[in-house]
């Protein structure tokens, strides 16, 4: 075969194989079922290790089933799982972690400390090399892992099976199959609390959809409630010397902080919702005291009975399903934002790479760049002067905000 044949020949080879990689399903590569991968983080603000501690199978899969490859946002690291064979990439997850939070304290510099995390992917038919990526904020990768996945390893423990948490229902979608999946769990709340609980969930799934574009989107969500029972009613305080025992072990206090709510069990809240239809996690706490957190594509925590409950579990719903980023213009003190780095939340700009963001709103007068956001006054600026990502007060997530999530909601859904 001469130049001009050969060079043919392999173009349409290319070609082929592009295609076939365009047309690939998600029964190409996986079954309808869960692989739950558990890590341990470790580490401090010097050095980042990763460690596989357990690996999971639960009956069914949940998340996307379409442009498996790619992801909506960057986040703050990323789970990776290549065929083992081929090594062509073959799923992709974005995600936020408290250990990186966690990176940024005082608390840091001085201690070594380990964080449990868990990610789920759908269960490969094929062995396969899984890598997790975690990120710094100047968008550098500071610790990263690869392992081998055999699936037909005889180690991979099956739950979700029997003993499943009971839920009910609270919201159907209109494509079961095609749809994002929010699960509620219930923290410190007894058995004689129940109706309380489900009242909680029901004002949650009324304030959601109250917003924009969750309101004119609501048949593309499914949403269900755990029945999860704690011993005592309630949630820790350790600033007061309150301990409870409760289903999560959830606490304020979080790195100190006194309405930060959050909880460290992940592998416990996994547990928990095995054999469940969940892929996004809201917590309700039973507690009057006013706090939460949200931490993307992992949970979102919120007291339920505390001041402004419907705003902050909307808001704590934007940072953990949405990955936007916070717009309260204080604080100044150990920075997550840098010029040299444009953030990948999508609500926010350092202004270094704009592209992409909201450029059109400006352009369309419905938005605008004003300076303070990301707990910082100076150099990061958000899209409105307010938005339900930066006051309770504010009735409305803002155009760039809605934007975002309407993007992100079609993403998952089309």
């Amino acid at each position: 075969m001469n130049k001009i044949g050969l060079f043919a020949f392999s173009l349409v080879i290319g070609l082929f194989t592009f295609n076939h990689a365009l047309a690939q399903t998600f029964t190409d590569y996986f079954e309808d079922r869960t692989l739950r991968v558990d890590y341990t983080f470790s580490g401090d603000a010097s050095r980042q290790d990763i460690y596989v501690d357990e690996l999971c199978v639960m009956p069914r899969w949940y998340g996307k089933r379409q442009r498996l490859s790619e992801v909506p946002l960057k986040g703050n690291g990323q789970i990776i799982v290549r065929d083992h064979d081929s090594q062509t990439i073959i799923y992709r997850h974005p995600f936020s972690t408290l250990f990186q939070e966690w990176l940024a304290t005082d608390e840091a510099k001085t201690t070594r400390k380990s964080f449990e995390n868990v990610f789920l992917v759908p269960f490969p038919k094929q062995t396969v090399d899984i890598t997790v990526e975690l990120r710094d904020y100047h968008d550098r990768v500071n610790a990263t892992m690869t392992h081998t996945v055999n699936p037909a390893d005889i180690l991979i423990r099956r739950i979700g099976e029997r003993d499943v948490t009971p839920y009910t229902t609270l919201h159907q979608a209109a494509d079961t199959a095609h749809c994002i999946h929010i699960a509620f769990v219930a923290e410190g709340y007894q058995g004689s609390e129940l109706q309380t609980y489900l009242d909680d969930c029901r004002k949650a799934v009324r304030a959601l959809f109250e917003h924009e574009p969750f309101k004119a989107l609501q048949d593309r969500f499914n949403i269900i409630a755990l029945l999860s029972l704690s011993q005592d009613s309630g949630v820790s305080v350790p600033r007061k010397g309150i301990w409870k025992n409760t289903i999560l072990g959830s606490h304020f206090d979080t790195f100190y902080t006194d309405r930060y709510l959050t909880t460290l069990h992940l592998k416990r809240l996994h547990d928990v919702l095995a054999g469940t239809p969940y892929e996004h996690i809201i917590i309700l706490t039973n507690t009057t005291t006013y706090g939460g957190g949200g931490i993307y594509n992992s949970y979102n925590l919120a007291s339920a009975h505390g001041p402004k409950y419907e705003p902050v579990v909307v808001h704590e719903f934007g940072h953990s399903f949405g990955g936007l980023g916070d717009e309260y213009p204080y604080g100044d003190t150990d920075p997550m934002y840098f010029a040299d780095t444009e953030p990948w939340e999508p609500n926010l700009t350092t202004q270094h790479d704009f592209s992409g963001k909201w450029q059109n709103l400006i352009d369309e007068g419905k938005a605008s760049l004003v300076e303070g956001g990301g707990y910082l006054s100076h150099g990061v600026w958000r899209g409105q002067e307010d938005c339900r990502m930066r006051t309770n007060e504010y009735p409305t997530f803002c155009p760039v905000c809605q934007q975002a999530l309407t993007r992100l909601i079609r993403f998952y859904t089309e």
